[in-house]
């Protein structure tokens, strides 16, 4: 699957995840060339790809997946050779208070994609033109397609879907479009499943950088109902590197769940955060968990999320590196910087 100097496309590579991944992904590669191509919504920052700007390997182009004619142009002006497909709208909360940009850009820009690539690198279902042979497109999704787990059980690659909320559908169907262009058209496609990401560079509004600012702030720290919702934590240095495996070795038509194993419930994973602050910028007299309350729960708000990593374990070699403390750490030290 590597092919030296090659170009490939990360979609929605100034978001988090993807401002993660292409630092590491050109160091890991250094042949190969990256455009980055993002619509820079409110969730899109170009300073979390300062490192990389002057790079002669990456460009940057502002734009949106649901502009096919610009697809279509990037994919011919740069021949691109691969695509590793971040860009999503993903923030549960407003999905529920406006679901229909979600179907748009998850499920239409995801499928223009798609259509982009196929009419770019295969002449027929399951004939790819020869300068385009080993071209791959690796879509990156979550966990929450599956929907909510009780207290037992895990999700694995099995799992049947189940989303919940408007965002976890929009997902839901993007992921099952891209198993179409495997299936139909012989398209050499990959889709990763991932847990919670947490670190460095995410957007302000996520619950831990929320928790951390609200602290700080001196401000009351929300926590949604009763503060027992689960959730697996997965560092996102550790999932960079899992996307790059799976994108460089998996077998094409592949699927994997990616997981922390560092699973908690929400007030604990609060009173953890508060604990570090209370250590690292302690307040005059007392303790940052006094600002911890309770408030509304979320609508259709998923109990617990707990990711089954075995597959990719067994099969690419791949654990989870980061200790959930340590990486807890190195995040908050990031966002009080």
């Amino acid at each position: 699957m590597n092919d030296l100097n090659k170009t490939i496309l990360v979609t929605g590579g100034a978001g988090f995840i993807g401002s993660n991944f292409i630092p590491y992904y050109l160091e890991q590669n250094p042949e190969q060339h990256i455009i980055n191509l993002d619509a820079l919504t409110y969730a899109g920052d170009l300073e979390n790809l300062s490192e990389v700007e002057s790079n002669p390997r990456y460009q940057f182009i502002k734009g949106d997946i649901r502009n096919r004619e610009l697809l279509e142009k990037i994919f011919q002006d740069h021949n691109i050779h691969g695509v590793v497909h971040f860009a999503a709208e993903s923030h549960v909360d407003n999905s529920i208070s406006n679901p229909g940009v979600f179907i748009e850009t998850n499920v239409n820009g995801t499928f223009n994609l798609l259509d982009a690539a196929f009419k770019t690198w295969m002449k027929a279902p399951f004939e790819y033109r020869e300068e385009f042979r080993d071209c791959r497109f690796h879509h990156i999704s979550t966990d929450e397609v599956y929907g909510s787990l009780g207290d037992t059980g895990y999700f694995t690659e099995k799992t049947p879907y189940a989303p919940n909320s408007p965002y976890s559908a929009s997902k839901a169907a993007s992921d099952m479009v891209v198993r179409s262009y495997h299936h139909t058209y012989g398209m050499n496609t990959v889709i990763t499943n991932c847990s919670n990401n947490y670190g460095p560079k995410q957007h302000k509004e996520k619950l831990i950088p929320t928790i951390i600012r609200k602290a700080i702030s001196r401000e009351d720290i929300p926590i949604y109902g009763n503060g027992k919702n689960v959730r697996d934590w997965l560092y996102v240095l550790d999932h960079v590197k899992a996307i790059s495996l799976v994108y460089t070795e998996a077998k094409a038509g592949d699927v994997y769940n990616i997981g922390g194993d560092a699973e908690m419930q929400n007030i604990e994973l609060a009173q953890k955060i508060c604990k570090l602050l209370d250590e690292l910028k302690p307040k005059d007299s007392g303790s940052y968990s006094e600002q911890i309350t309770f408030v509304k729960d979320r609508a259709g708000h998923d109990q617990r999320y707990a990711i089954d990593a075995s597959k990719i374990r067994s099969q690419l070699n791949w654990k989870a590196e980061s200790k959930f403390e340590d990486a807890l750490m190195e995040t908050i030290k990031f966002y009080l910087k």
